[in-house]
């Protein structure tokens, strides 16, 4: 199994990496937008606010705080849904990964959560870390599975009524995207130099009237990986949410009708969300693997 201090390590610099990234970007976004009560407007309830909307419940206001400036760079700590999502994720997702280890422990056979947890491990080794990078990629493992873990449980939030999926906010698969960016450009410069690395980015024996060319390419392609990585998380989890509002607002357009017509295909597509929820998780961590794997062995 995984040394608990570096998976929790890796969890809470995840976290605490994300947290300060959407904070940035948090105060370059509005965080109110009030719109006509009577009307349902599908961007109202997708992109981010300052308070849980909890509908025919009211709503919950959240903790604002003045704006601090570090470096010239101006941070709001103001905590947005967005924010208060995935803080809720994490607390969720760290009691329990905790209570699987607890259950583990005490058990010389894994069973229920344990058994659930440790299922989900074996498979992220040996079906997704060694095919792709072999022994040398176990060092990696717990990043690996703190990036899964932290994806899958702050999709799923979403699927809890009242809630939603700080995956939804673009700032937070941005934040996810970086630190990823960032474990390539480690890893890779670790393995080969600072020097070798950059070498290794362009193809050897090409013609020297395309090597301006190529060096362009690699050097925008360091950033398009990344840039896949957050656009196709973001964009797969808002879909979601869209589609199901688009769809409940033909109960409002067609009366009965639509009700006929939206119900059945909203929860059609909440029970698709799961199966989403669970395969992005998957392909952030898939491709993860292989970026790093490519930045290690450029050959």
């Amino acid at each position: 199994m995984i040394p608990k201090h570096r998976f929790v390590y890796s969890f809470f610099v995840i976290v605490l990496f994300t947290v300060l990234f959407s904070a940035r970007l948090f105060a370059e976004e509005p965080k109110t937008t009030h719109g006509d009560d009577n009307k349902l407007d599908i961007i109202e309830k997708v992109v981010d606010h300052n308070y849980v909307d909890f509908y025919f419940l009211g709503k919950l206001p959240l903790p604002s705080f003045p704006k601090v400036t570090i470096g010239g760079i101006t941070f709001d700590f103001s905590v947005t849904k967005s924010l208060f999502m995935l803080l809720l994720s994490s607390t969720i997702l760290f009691f329990v990964l905790r209570r699987a280890a607890v259950v583990n422990t005490k058990n010389p056979v894994p069973k229920g959560v344990g058994n659930l947890i440790e299922t989900v491990v074996l498979f992220i080794r040996d079906e997704i870390v060694l095919p792709n990078m072999g022994k040398e990629g176990l060092k990696l493992l717990p990043f690996f599975l703190t990036l899964f873990f932290f994806i899958l449980f702050a999709n799923l939030i979403g699927m809890i009524p009242f809630m939603a999926q700080p995956t939804k906010n673009i700032s937070v698969t941005t934040g996810l995207a970086l630190i990823t960016f960032s474990m390539i450009q480690v890893n890779g410069m670790k393995k080969n130099g600072v020097l070798g690395y950059f070498k290794g980015l362009v193809p050897h024996g090409i013609p020297v009237f395309v090597l301006p060319i190529m060096i362009i390419v690699e050097f925008i392609g360091l950033f398009t990986k990344p840039f896949a990585l957050l656009m196709r998380l973001f964009a797969n989890i808002t879909a979601g949410s869209i589609i199901i509002m688009s769809l409940l607002g033909l109960i409002f357009i067609m009366n009965w009708a639509g009700v006929a017509i939206a119900i059945p295909f909203a929860l059609f597509i909440d029970f698709l969300e799961l199966f989403v929820a669970l395969l992005q998780a998957y392909i952030f961590t898939m491709l993860s693997v292989i970026f790093i794997n490519m930045a290690i062995h450029q050959h």
